[in-house]
């Protein structure tokens, strides 16, 4: 497979989980009377990565996301070297979404750009969550996403089911952490939206790198160890 290929099929593919996942928060979610609220965006999320995994999982893995490559580093199932290229493609795709999301939001008289579907703790949590709960939360849903990727991926999983799982997880993940911190577990979903935001998203982002980043590490090594067979 050409590497110029699956570089921009992640970019393509993160493109679409900001654009879909945090274009239904800041465009659909809070609609008086018919806003598709927190399960809403959830559903977006977890569909944008099942849609996605079927498209360009057999062309660069669907990864979208810094956290899932590193992830699966430290769980053996990727090189090192693509990760400088693979976490550039993810980056960008997700700026380019959220340019054209503040495109699409701001085209109407009025428009209040707020948080920008950004992530956050203290005042810029959802319910105000402190820092240490949010760290928490990224950590522990991010270890997760990782165990359940790599599980739903093994070559001894059920074929052609994975996307499924993967989507789902990420759907519950958002039902579980929207309200303490708008549910990053992707630093490039996260980077992408703190730009345009009228908050300090940006002063914040640290977290959402260095939390994903640690959690998506442990998920991937621990899978690892319990799921590699014993030599007898």
């Amino acid at each position: 497979m050409n590497n110029v290929n699956k570089y921009i099929a992640e970019l393509i593919g993160t493109f679409w989980l900001v654009l879909g996942g945090c274009g239904s928060a800041v465009l659909a979610a809070g609609i008086p009377n018919v806003g598709i609220g927190y399960l809403g965006v959830s559903l977006a999320f977890g569909l944008t990565v099942l849609t996605m995994a079927y498209a360009i999982g057999h062309i660069s893995g669907c990864h979208l996301n810094p956290a899932v490559s590193i992830g699966l580093w430290a769980g053996g199932r990727f090189e090192a070297k693509e990760l400088g290229p693979y976490i550039a493609a993810q980056v960008v795709g997700a700026l380019l979404a959220a340019t054209l999301l503040y495109m699409i939001a701001t085209g109407i008289p009025g428009f209040q750009i707020g948080g920008f579907a950004s992530n956050g703790y203290g005042e810029l949590s959802p319910h105000k969550y402190p820092l240490l709960s949010v760290i928490i939360c990224e950590i522990v849903l991010t270890a997760v996403f990782l165990f359940v990727i790599m599980g739903a991926t093994d070559a001894r999983a059920p074929a052609g089911l994975a996307p499924i799982a993967i989507g789902l997880c990420l759907t519950l993940i958002h039902l579980v952490s929207i309200p303490v911190s708008n549910t990053s577990v992707n630093p490039a979903r996260s980077t992408g939206v703190a730009l345009f935001a009228e908050t300090a998203a940006l002063k914040q982002l640290w977290v959402f790198w260095l939390a994903p980043i640690i959690g998506g590490g442990l998920g991937g090594a621990i899978y690892r160890a319990i799921a590699t067979p014993q030599k007898s």
